[in-house]
């Protein structure tokens, strides 16, 4: 497995881990119209079959709703795994993908449910992405107790790469 591969399969792993991500807008889509917005906490609906999108619940008076260019920062559980990925914020229509991430912990931000009028999901088409990972090893940790250098136990650490 290439390095790129390999830091691609962390994240994931770490996202299903840990779905929390902070979404914005980017560009003129921002509401203000000036490109900056600050981002949101969204927590990420995943579908292992689909490893180009994932999708956030939310409102229709969210500053997210109106879609377009977004960019999503997440931070690993244990903070060993960063990434910023860019992409598309797109309403979802298909009433398929919206019942299927639907819970008991979704139902509890609308007031009614399934069926509320407020109800938006959006699907976050996944562009490209830059993934640090900082998962030293030991030897790595025990060097940075010490104060020793630990460049070398970060080498290929960093990919940047197409979601």
């Amino acid at each position: 497995m290439t390095d790129t591969n390999m830091i691609k399969d962390k994240f994931w792993t770490a996202l299903a881990d840990s779905p929390f991500l902070m979404v914005g807008l980017t560009g003129a889509h921002a509401a203000d119209g000036t490109g900056h917005q600050h981002s949101v906490p969204m927590t990420a609906q995943l579908d292992r079959d689909a490893d180009s999108a994932f999708w956030f619940y939310t409102s229709r008076d969210n500053r997210l709703a109106s879609g377009g260019p977004a960019m999503a920062q997440f931070a690993g559980k244990d903070h060993h795994l960063f990434a910023c990925i860019s992409g598309n914020l797109v309403e979802e229509t298909d009433a398929r993908v919206i019942d299927a991430h639907w819970s008991k912990d979704v139902a509890a931000w609308y007031e009614g449910g399934r069926d509320d009028p407020n109800l938006l999901m959006l699907r976050f088409d996944l562009g490209d992405a830059e993934i640090w990972s900082a998962d030293i090893s030991l030897k790595g940790m025990f060097k940075l107790l010490i104060g020793g250098d630990v460049k070398s136990e970060m080498k290929g650490q960093h990919a940047e790469l197409q979601l």
